[in-house]
């Protein structure tokens, strides 16, 4: 069946060229096919610009903010250059900061570290764990699943106005963390009404946009959320590189997140022997250690790359990817879609699901291992929201990405497709029939659990 027979409207634009997109991979039942990445919401392919980029850059790398040479001049202002486009990508406000650090769970860990004393963290259960998780030292309220945008608003809401007043004359500080974009059902969560709820009562907010910048536009001017937080590696850029931009006030206040060379604008001894430091008040307070100016560049070029793509241009054509996938598989009974906000809630090129009869993980080995296309099984770093979605017991064992129950067996664990600006039409395509040939006919190949993981029988 073609693509073109299923949705309502004709693709609105061509993918944009990714690395590997050749690639081919061998099947259990014999000869090659080309690989359908379809796991963008895990690493996004690289943008063949970023590669290219990041190609022409490397002859001429250098240290960065440490040397005098024409290459150690040329990294820098490569490496600031980078920060400023962040900021033009973001639509920052003029006096926030751009942070490079290594991912968006870098930059909220960085963040918890950065709370003011006597914090408050209000965050929904139904956040990433890198979101869910870094506000260990805070007084955290974590807040239940809400099943619509509005319900979601409320529930903030409520739990702000509950809060007690520590201090004489007004609340004490309060951080609220939310998700642009679900990692698992991708629906889009009410980032502009939370802020305002936020806001009302006197606390921040930071938005979790791993998902959400590499599919919408993110403007912090327009959204007014105080920090931002995101990943090169699902914005189509490799190397090992994430943001936070935001506010300065609480990130100048805090010690620095890693104390050493860059982060110091002067040291020295004490007559007691000790030693006196005095910390940067720029970027550079939380960027201690050498740079990683690769991924920072790399993660510019990306930035740039998107924004003269065209968000809104992306985004129908993603739609359209979405619309496919749902109509194609509407008359497969079997297939169960996973949502909080409901199967018309907007949302980015990410789908979970599960499958009546089939072991999810044994599942997404076949669609490897028979069709070459790549998906992620499991509980996707988000235990209790995939929880919550399969109506399972807090108690039950469920590993992030590693599910043990071996094949046919019933287990805590889902499908998850996802695809972005450089899926082509025929990884869809044959990832429907993929779908539909296993539930209808079984798969052709045996399976065995080995290491956690449901692999190909190549025993017999």
């Amino acid at each position: 069946m073609s693509v073109s027979t299923v949705a309502a409207a004709p693709p609105v634009c061509a993918p944009l060229p990714v690395l590997g997109r050749d690639v081919t991979v061998p099947l259990v039942t014999g000869g090659e096919v080309t690989y359908a990445a379809l796991d963008y919401a895990a690493s996004a392919r690289a943008l063949q610009r970023v590669w290219d980029d990041v190609a022409a850059y490397a002859p001429y790398y250098g240290s960065v903010h440490r040397g005098a040479g024409y290459l150690s001049q040329l990294s820098t202002d490569l490496f600031e250059n980078a920060r400023r486009t962040v900021a033009e990508f973001l639509d920052c406000r003029e006096d926030d900061q751009v942070v490079f650090t290594r991912s968006t769970t870098d930059s909220l860990n960085l963040l918890a570290a950065a709370l003011p004393a006597d914090c408050r963290v209000f965050v929904f259960e139904t956040e990433h764990h890198a979101s869910l998780l870094p506000w260990r030292g805070a007084q955290v309220t974590y807040l239940d699943a809400p099943r619509s945008p509005r319900e979601a608003v409320e529930t903030l809401e409520r739990a702000l106005a509950d809060r007690t007043v520590p201090i004489e004359g007004g609340h004490g500080p309060a951080l609220v963390c939310v998700t642009g974009a679900s990692n698992v059902t991708g629906e889009l969560w009410p980032v502009r009404e939370l802020t305002a709820a936020a806001h009302a009562h006197g606390a921040r907010i930071v938005l979790d946009a791993a998902q959400l910048a590499p599919h919408h536009q993110v403007s912090v001017a327009d959204l007014d959320v105080d920090w931002v937080a995101f990943s090169g590696h699902k914005l189509y850029a490799p190397f090992g590189s994430g943001v936070l931009a935001g506010r300065a006030d609480w990130l100048r206040a805090a010690e620095p997140y890693l104390a050493g060379g860059g982060a110091s604008r002067k040291v020295s001894r004490r007559q007691d022997g000790g030693v006196d430091v005095e910390w940067h008040d720029s970027a550079a307070r939380h960027e201690a250690g050498s740079p990683n100016v690769i991924g920072a560049y790399a993660l510019a070029s990306a930035c740039k790359a998107l924004t003269e793509a065209g968000f809104d241009t992306l985004v129908a054509r993603e739609q359209y990817l979405v619309r496919v996938v749902r109509d194609s598989l509407a008359d497969v009974p079997e297939v169960r879609f996973l949502s909080l906000f409901g199967d018309e809630a907007p949302r980015v090129g990410v789908l979970s699901f599960v499958v009546e009869g089939w072991n999810s993980s044994h599942f997404a080995a076949a669609l490897s291992a028979e069709y070459g296309i790549g998906v992620r099984d499991g509980l996707f770093c988000a235990h209790p929201l995939l929880r919550t979605l399969l109506g399972s017991d807090p108690q039950t064992q469920g590993e992030c990405g590693s599910p043990e129950a071996a094949p046919g067996e019933k287990s805590l664990n889902a499908i998850r497709v996802s695809f972005g600006a450089g899926t082509p039409d025929e990884h869809v395509e044959r990832f429907v029939r993929a779908v539909k040939e296993l539930v209808a006919d079984g798969a052709k190949w045996n399976y065995r659990t080995e290491d956690g993981r449901c692999v190909p029988d190549t025993s017999a």
